[in-house]
């Protein structure tokens, strides 16, 4: 079976979001081994494939591309992605009680494949969507 994650950035800096249960996935994230973060959030399937929807519909439109997980709602993820050629620079922001004023960890991840993360998208909401 399919794991229901998606994971960006590198082998020295990425984030992931991943399902670990039945409305509950995983936050995790490291930075050089030096900061890390690892926290359970409370979502939904649907809420995760239309996140990844949303951040499809705009890097399709091109330019810096600002997405976050949830959006009624304060979120536990935040993703900022700038298109440099044919690669992303890609910045998260991790909020772990979903309180957006209290930023557990923010990291910056690139070059990450434009490409890839375009499939690693698409492959996401292919597996959330019935």
């Amino acid at each position: 079976m399919v794991e229901r994650k998606i994971r960006i950035g590198d082998t020295t800096s990425w984030v992931e979001l991943a399902r670990a249960d039945e409305g509950e996935w995983r936050v995790t994230a490291d930075w050089c081994s030096t900061f890390t973060a690892d926290f359970a959030v409370c979502l939904t399937d649907g809420e995760v494939a239309d996140f990844a929807t949303r951040t499809l519909t705009a890097l399709s439109k091109g330019g810096y591309v600002s997405t976050v997980v949830t959006e009624g709602r304060n979120n536990p993820l935040k993703l900022g992605i700038q298109p440099v050629e044919d690669f992303y620079a890609v910045f998260a922001r991790l909020t772990r009680n979903g309180d957006d004023e209290v930023c557990q960890l923010q990291l910056e991840m690139g070059p990450v494949d434009a490409h890839g993360l375009r499939d690693a998208l698409e492959l996401l909401h292919l597996l959330l969507t019935p």
